[in-house]
């Protein structure tokens, strides 16, 4: 047989493989996942058209801290990009993940090595001489089972899921410090409180003392006055704490040492956004992490069919040029080349079960994938019920709470009246003042404590309010 009839014969043999060739495995197909069809604590909005989840990772999130109009989180939020460290974290593992794709992509190419050597020899009856060879080697795997294009298939899968899990880190991290951000403000607000009853507490101290001195009041009355005094002044400091807590969290939210990092005092915008109607039929399909798990499913199929590829042939095509002459100056010489081409076969013939346990290992693997993922839509559709529930029992208590704080005040304003006109006594004053600072503080916290539900709803609903058409 002439060497251009076996290239012929080994080409046809190639090309009748390559077009019978198929992806094992089974075909991916989404999930189900149980969807309810609407949200059962969104009945004060009018209720909501609920859709099946198809993730949308790849939406923009919108801007949504904006919608607080708070200009210096706005700044701040700017800053977590670039310089938060679990974001950057976040995106070095997805341009891991690309690379993973790139390299599993190359496995559809062939690959060429060359090689060569150079010499010197002689011996007492030999004459010294040069020589040197130089060759060319080519392999190529043509992908007939489709395992290469299975390894691709998961390996983007992979870096579609690391891609949703930088926008789910990126969220978080938005989200944390905006929690943070509001319960420093609120901080901020109760020691402006406290400051102010605190100097009321200092004055009725001494007018109490003075009191003391002419023999007008008794003794308990002083030392209940410098008890309420005392007590106010710890809670202060409590509270100063916990801002400086909120501040140091901050500042390693923007990649900041916390000694290098101050937010000065200042008025806090109580803006808390509403919700507005059909956004859970809209927007829980973009959480991040839905979209993770589901591409989690995509990985884990694809394992099933590289898996079964074992079982079919593996053809490898290869070639070689190359020269090895018996001088130096011969080594590029077209006259002393060699050539060779050659078409190889692989089959596993026994291996005592161990595909097919790979196999049955790769679609547990996916069983166990799609049970994550369904697993993360209920706790999903869990979150907004939740905060759905916290906003509209946090929008009811706000009320509350001002006319509770409203009454005390008054309470206590007339209480201290009648203990001036010696109608009362001294433990009435300390009741009546300790229960109108209680309500103060407790609208005040129900007041951030609504911005934080806010902030967990958006989040819960996997970003903005605003749907942004894919790019």
């Amino acid at each position: 047989m002439t060497t251009r009839r076996v290239l012929r014969w080994q080409a046809a043999l190639v090309a009748g493989a390559l077009a019978s060739g198929c992806a094992v495995g089974p075909d991916y197909q989404r999930p189900s996942a149980p969807v309810p069809a609407a949200y059962k604590e969104a009945t004060v909005a009018g209720g909501a058209t609920w859709v099946p989840a198809t993730p949308a990772d790849t939406f923009e999130r919108g801007e949504w801290w904006r919608m607080f109009n708070d200009e210096e989180l706005n700044r701040l939020v700017a800053q977590v990009e670039g310089a938060n460290q679990t974001l950057a974290a976040s995106l070095a593992a997805y341009r891991q993940a690309q690379a993973t794709v790139s390299e599993a992509r190359a496995a559809w190419f062939p690959t060429a090595a060359l090689s060569g050597n150079l010499t010197r020899g002689g011996g007492p009856s030999v004459k010294e001489r040069n020589g040197g060879s130089l060759q060319v080697d080519g392999n190529w795997v043509p992908d007939l089972w489709g395992r290469v294009a299975r390894s691709v298939e998961g390996s983007r899968a992979s870096a579609e899921a690391s891609a949703a899990d930088v926008a789910g880190a990126r969220l978080s991290i938005q989200s944390e410090l905006a929690t943070d951000y509001f319960s420093l403000r609120e901080a901020d607000a109760e020691i402006a409180l406290l400051g102010r009853s605190i100097e009321g507490y200092e004055r009725a101290l001494q007018i109490t003392r003075n009191r003391y001195t002419a023999g007008i009041a008794p003794k308990t009355d002083l030392l209940q006055a410098e008890t309420q005094l005392a007590t106010t002044r710890a809670d202060l400091a409590a509270v100063r704490a916990d801002r400086a807590r909120f501040e140091h969290a901050i500042a390693v939210l923007v990649g900041k040492a916390p000694g290098d990092f101050a937010l000065a005092e200042a008025p806090w915008s109580q803006n808390v956004p509403a919700v507005p109607l059909g956004l859970p039929s809209t927007l829980l399909q973009r959480r991040p992490d839905i979209a993770s798990a589901e591409r989690q499913v995509v990985a884990a199929n694809a394992q099933i069919g590289i898996a079964r590829s074992a079982w079919y042939p593996q053809f490898t095509l290869g070639a070689s040029i190359g020269n090895n002459p018996s001088t130096l100056a011969d080594v590029f010489s077209v006259s002393t080349a060699l050539w060779s081409i050659g078409l190889s076969v692989a089959q596993t013939v026994f291996d005592a079960g161990a595909i097919r346990a790979r196999v049955t290992g790769a679609e547990a693997g996916r069983d166990a994938a799609v049970a994550r993922y369904r697993q993360t839509v209920l706790v999903a559709f869990q979150s907004v019920e939740d905060q759905l529930a916290s906003a509209r029992a946090l929008a009811e208590q706000a009320e509350l709470r001002r006319q509770a704080s409203d009454s005390a005040d008054q309470a206590e304003q007339q209480i201290l009246n009648r203990y001036r006109a010696g109608q009362l006594g001294y433990t009435d004053v300390v009741s009546a003042q300790a229960s109108a600072l209680s309500a103060r503080r407790a609208l005040v916290q129900v007041a951030v404590n609504r911005q934080i539900a806010a902030i967990a709803l958006i989040q819960a609903l996997g970003g903005g309010w605003e749907r942004i058409e894919t790019p």
